[in-house]
């Protein structure tokens, strides 16, 4: 007698099963600053205050995109939210005047939003896939604690890009 064939099961990772590693990864790299254990401690602080300003301007980008489509404050809110801790845990290793002079943080510049709420979203899904990637190039030169938070939120903002692209997240 032949068995029956299992149930198809969607290809590719669920929407909860990327939310819950995104969350995994913030909570074992801790979101917090702690002590690095060695490198230099000046270049890991311009590093840091470098993913400050870059969580910073990542956060004006949903902030301009919820402003100008606010029917998708439901689906944007939740990565909005993890943005802006993102934002202050690299903020919370940092002196004030780390901040690299001609960031986004120094001066604030309106950011153009797409026309289209499909055109909005791919381009949050593109500035967090670019982020993501420059952040997983800069970890070979960031040590201890501070590259963990650099990892974990390369992942979440992967995680971002994905659910920005697909309809899973309605």
């Amino acid at each position: 007698m032949p068995y029956p064939s299992p149930p198809r099961i969607p290809s590719g990772p669920r929407r909860r099963t990327l939310l819950a590693s995104a969350a995994g990864a913030a909570l074992l790299a801790g979101c917090t600053s702690g002590a690095d254990s060695g490198g230099d401690s000046s270049a890991t602080e311009r590093a840091r205050a470098q993913a400050a300003a870059d969580s910073a301007t990542l956060l004006g980008r949903y902030d301009a995109v919820l402003t100008a489509f606010p029917d998708l404050a439901e689906r944007l809110r939740p990565l909005r939210t993890e943005v802006a801790a993102h934002a202050a845990a690299f903020r919370e290793g940092t002196t004030p005047t780390a901040t690299p002079t001609g960031s986004p943080s120094a001066s604030p510049t309106p950011v153009p939003v797409p026309a289209t709420s499909k055109d909005a979203l791919a381009s949050l899904a593109a500035a967090e896939r670019a982020l993501a990637d420059r952040r997983a190039k800069a970890l070979p030169d960031v040590p201890g604690e501070s590259a963990r938070l650099l990892a974990a939120t390369a992942a979440a903002g992967a995680a971002h890009a994905y659910l920005l692209t697909t309809g899973a997240a309605k």
